[in-house]
């Protein structure tokens, strides 16, 4: 269908991903807050995501970094892994992790919230010079999420919002919460346990590796 919607819904509105490629232009600032982020929805993005200026992460929990299952577990991670790829989409891992880490280096700042099931809501905003994009909902920062799954996406519910007074509102609100004492920066972290990914790890490892998170 047409989609004059402001619903993304990774199915009959429009995905997440569309509006994210829309919206990012070279040079965008971009806040995002969510559960998870994995390297395999960066490296869907990763054209988009490497033409930003900046990105501030907030995760909403405060446990991090992990090759835990999504699906299986209510732990929230950055993850390595992402339920419903093809072995042969896990199979470059290490590359990618070392391609998110260089880029998280360069580019993007990581807190999280310090206190357990504090904040639920998923947020996208996007900042170009004058102009101020921003979805929520439901959505968190994954393959399946963002709605990249070439087979069986998470059905979202997400609204795209464009009236300037509720960009800035959203806006306000996150800059007030990233600046609070409820968060922690854990960029050093989330770098850290990224290299460990790739870093002095033999191809028979790293399939192994996949295969057990498979």
């Amino acid at each position: 269908m047409s989609n004059t919607s402001h619903i993304r819904d990774n199915s009959m509105y429009g995905t997440v991903a569309d509006f994210l490629r829309d919206k990012i232009q070279d040079g965008s600032s971009l806040s995002i807050v969510s559960a998870y982020f994995t390297i395999y929805a960066f490296n869907k993005l990763r054209d988009e995501l490497s033409s930003i200026k900046e990105l501030r992460f907030l995760f909403g929990e405060p446990s991090f970094i992990g090759g835990i299952d999504p699906q299986k577990t209510e732990s929230k991670a950055f993850e390595l892994t992402e339920t419903g790829l093809s072995l042969g989409n896990y199979l470059p891992q290490s590359e990618v992790a070392k391609a998110c880490a260089d880029w998280i280096e360069k580019k993007v700042q990581i807190k999280s919230v310090r206190q357990s099931n504090f904040l639920h809501g998923k947020m996208y905003y996007i900042e170009n010079g004058n102009s101020e994009d921003a979805l929520i909902g439901s959505s968190n920062f994954t393959v399946r999420g963002l709605g990249l799954s070439e087979t069986a996406n998470n059905i979202e519910l997400n609204l795209e919002v464009d009236s300037k007074s509720d960009c800035a509102d959203l806006k306000a609100w996150f800059d007030n919460l990233w600046e609070s004492d409820q968060v922690e920066d854990v960029t050093n972290e989330v770098v850290r346990n990224l290299k460990n990914a790739y870093q002095d790890k033999d191809p028979e490892f790293i399939y192994y590796k996949t295969l057990y998170h498979l």
